[in-house]
């Protein structure tokens, strides 16, 4: 009964909570454009290339950590604090366009690969270990993911403020190798594996299936999508909305932390709440009809303009609230979601390629935000931007998601299909 502790849930926690530090971007993002002479603007192409290839990584080794998770978990941790040490030298020794391509290149390449391969190690072990509760067991590894951001971000703030921004990434470096190694050491996949779900496994290799994984990619895209609109730009949009207010200071700098709070806790609660659904896609419908609910609010009540009122400012922090947790509690979803419908043979293979969407929603959700605002100069006409996405991705979840009884009764019919074409010939 401790193993499932030791050889699963603490190496995940560990390798989780380093590779959520991506999450920490708005903390020094700031210093980091200053100290290399580029606008900030300019530098946050090294968080989407970073988010793009953790999707990218994800993808590739999902086969091979089906056959050796702990190849793997050695080499997420090797290539997350080798970008991170590359990036705080190229920030110490390069200046202006060089040395922002060489962050590019080992934050968002390196340091990202080493993420995206990080993310997927511990999930299949932990749904393995947890049989009896698979949600459960992914949520333990991905909530230490959205737990990162509450644990990091004032360490790296007290850090950045001591040692400046490249020994903050010296530190990390050595903060993440001394976690993720352990957590490679310990990790184990149990003895013996449960037995494929034979329906499941039918409808992996049924081309009507198809429809079904390409609904859970984009409804996942959509709903990542959404989330990077917004939680990049929560220090911008505090900083706007309470911008004559004398607390605006406290509030810029406690607000992100209850976010992430709320980032974990939906992970946590849709984690939880998917061992005792029925139909794992209903949790995705009621995220979705949040997202739109509070995103129309804040968008018809204008609370981003008007946050010095008290009820507005209310409507605006739960927007951000709920936001969050939508965007965690999509990722908590999605891999029990995959498992209902495809099994839990192939998963870590079949869980990498969704994870392209999260790749793709990196170069799109915080680029698009400030295409938005260059073009119209209002956050307003992000809420709604937003709305019309969640509510699509409602739409979407319904028609080409369904639900898994209707799946198997598609592959029902398909197999009486063939069998009274087999009779007829």
């Amino acid at each position: 009964m401790e193993k499932k502790w030791t050889h699963a849930a603490l190496p995940a926690l560990l390798i989780h909570l380093c590779v959520g530090t991506i999450y920490c971007w708005s903390t020094f993002k700031a210093a980091m454009a200053e100290a290399i002479g580029v606008s900030s603007l300019s530098v946050g192409w090294a968080f989407s290339l970073a988010i793009f290839f953790l999707g990218l990584a994800a993808a590739c080794a999902g086969p091979l950590v089906e056959r050796d998770v702990r190849l793997c978990s050695l080499a997420s941790c090797l290539c997350f604090t080798i970008g991170l040490v590359g990036t705080g030298l190229a920030i110490q020794y390069l200046s202006g366009r060089l040395a922002l391509g060489f962050v590019c290149f080992f934050y968002g390449a390196v340091m990202g690969a080493g993420l995206g391969v990080g993310y997927l190690v511990p999930v299949k072990t932990l749904m393995l270990w947890f049989r009896e509760n698979p949600g459960l067991g992914a949520g333990i590894a991905i909530s230490g993911f959205g737990l990162s951001k509450v644990l990091f971000t004032p360490l790296l703030g007290a850090l950045l403020s001591r040692l400046g921004i490249s020994g903050m990434f010296y530190v990390l470096a050595l903060i993440s190798f001394a976690l993720m190694l352990p957590g490679h050491l310990l990790l184990r996949a149990p003895d013996a594996e449960p037995q494929p779900d034979p329906i499941a496994a039918k409808l992996a290799l049924n081309l009507r299936s198809l429809p079904q994984f390409v609904g859970i990619w984009l409804v996942f895209f959509l709903n990542t999508h959404c989330g990077l609109m917004v939680i990049p730009y929560e220090k911008q949009l505090l900083g706007i909305a309470f911008s004559s207010s004398a607390s605006a200071a406290t509030v810029v700098s406690v607000v992100p932390c209850l976010t992430a709070l709320c980032n974990v806790l939906g992970r946590l609660g849709c984690a939880a709440l998917s061992d005792r659904v029925e139909e794992r896609s209903g949790l995705y419908k009621l995220l979705f009809v949040c997202g739109v609910a509070v995103t129309m609010v804040a968008y018809l009540t204008h609370a981003v303009s008007g946050a010095e009122t008290l009820p507005l400012a209310a409507v605006l922090l739960l927007f951000l609230f709920v936001v969050n947790a939508c965007y965690g509690g999509g990722f908590a979803v999605l891999p029990v979601l995959l498992s209902e419908r495809f099994g839990l043979e192939r998963i870590s293979q079949l869980h990498g390629l969704v994870l392209t969407a999260w790749a793709l929603a990196g170069l799109t959700g915080n680029n698009s935000s400030a295409f938005i605002l260059r073009r119209t100069g209002m956050y307003e006409n992000v809420l709604l931007v937003c709305a019309a996405l969640y509510a699509v991705a409602l739409l979407i979840c319904s028609v080409l998601v369904g639900t898994r009884a209707q799946q198997c009764v598609s592959m029902a019919a398909s197999g009486q299909s063939r069998q009274d074409n087999s009779k007829a010939s």
